[in-house]
């Protein structure tokens, strides 16, 4: 079962709002018709969005539930370079319209990275609270881990990262730039409030999992106030969870337990910086990186929430038909499932696992198809399911 099925059978068990210290967690609003703003972005993403959404109308045409309408919105680095902006000024306004957002990637050679970043993935982000990072990661059958003897229930996990502050708060500055002395700073915050409200997403994820367990991560012997703090916080909140078997660990230590023994991990807590990282060596553990995807919640649900893969822009096999879209169906799967729509979520995670395993699978997975094959065997799937 997938993560955001977890979180939205957490928050829809009772049909009232859940609240715990000031944080209040909605149930989905069932609907016959949502509203998807569609972003595909830069490299990769037009193409493996444009194969989701193929998918997506397929199912929602079978499926005859639900609909899903759909807007595209050309916010990417070709706007950049022609307005300066990678938005218009009310592109708060304007998401905040839909219920949902279904992001391809950004960034090109041709901007800084910091500069396309900032200006579209975390402007988006940050103004609409989507505090709670979700990444989901296990072997799809069909695919192999680089580990040695490492089996599909063995590496089960779901990645839970601080969304909202830290590491990329975004405040610090530059002076005397280009000179000997220039001094560069890049301030991490923490707050109390953001730290609590992402521990007790964190801990009701690992709740409603078959294990309960969480292990948060932090470098709280050499960092030691805000990750003394970050220590402090969780074991706070932990007491409301006396069924989660909670442990610590140092980031760097984290890193050698996720190659040695994935079995002891289950649910995994960290920092928008460390959660960054492990997530990509997560993946790239479960058999690559094409077949990550990533849910940014608002779990209030005041703001829609945006679904990602983990991938990049990719530029070196961009145009090439080269791309992995299964990352992009994992996390359209992520997004229904937080539309309540957990039905169709499932049918189309058994039709990605179903075409994985019968070994249409794109070169990252050790297969010679392209992303049109991929898309086309999932559809196949979804109308008229043979695949053994």
């Amino acid at each position: 079962m997938s993560s955001a099925n977890n979180i939205v059978s957490n928050a829809a068990g009772t049909s009232e709002i859940t609240i715990s210290n000031g944080h209040a967690i909605i149930p989905p609003t069932f609907k016959s018709s949502y509203k998807i703003a569609s972003i595909p972005g830069d490299g990769i993403g037009p193409e493996v969005v444009s194969a989701t959404i193929e998918v997506l109308k397929v199912l929602t045409k079978k499926l005859d539930t639900f609909e899903l309408e759909i807007t595209d919105f050309d916010w990417g680095t070709d706007r950049y370079l022609k307005t300066g902006r990678y938005t218009p000024e009310d592109y708060l306004e304007v998401l905040k319209g839909f219920d949902a957002i279904l992001f391809g990637s950004v960034g090109s050679p041709s901007v800084p990275d910091h500069i396309s970043l900032w200006g579209l993935r975390l402007a988006i982000c940050q103004p609409l609270q989507q505090y709670a990072n979700v990444r989901p990661t296990r072997i799809l059958p069909g695919t192999k881990s680089p580990l040695a003897n490492c089996q599909p229930g063995d590496l089960d996990w779901v990645i839970v990262r601080e969304n909202s502050e830290g590491e990329y708060a975004g405040q610090g500055g530059r002076s005397h730039v280009g000179c000997d002395h220039e001094v560069a700073t890049e301030l991490s915050i923490f707050t109390r409030t953001g730290v609590r409200r992402i521990a007790q997403f964190a801990f009701s994820v690992a709740q409603n999992r078959p294990r309960k367990m969480l292990t948060y991560v932090t470098k709280s012997n050499a960092q030691r106030n805000g990750m003394v703090m970050w220590d402090e916080v969780i074991r706070e909140v932990a007491e409301d969870y006396p069924d989660v078997t909670v442990d610590h660990m140092l980031v760097d230590a984290m890193t050698v337990r996720m190659v040695l023994n994935p079995r002891s991990l289950d649910t995994i807590l960290a920092t928008n910086l460390h959660a960054d990282i492990l997530s990509d060596l997560a993946a790239a553990l479960a058999g690559s990186i094409g077949i990550a995807p990533t849910a940014n919640l608002d779990p209030t649900r005041k703001n829609p929430s945006m679904f990602e893969p983990i991938h990049g822009s990719a530029f070196d096999i961009t145009g090439l038909g080269l791309a992995n879209p299964v990352a992009t169906f994992w996390t359209a799967s992520e997004m229904l499932h937080w539309l309540g729509e957990s039905e169709a979520a499932m049918s189309l995670m058994h039709a990605v696992e179903k075409v994985c395993a019968a070994g249409v699978v794109t070169r990252d997975l050790g297969g010679n198809a392209g992303t049109k094959e991929v898309t086309k065997a999932v559809v196949q799937e979804i109308l008229d399911p043979k695949l053994q």
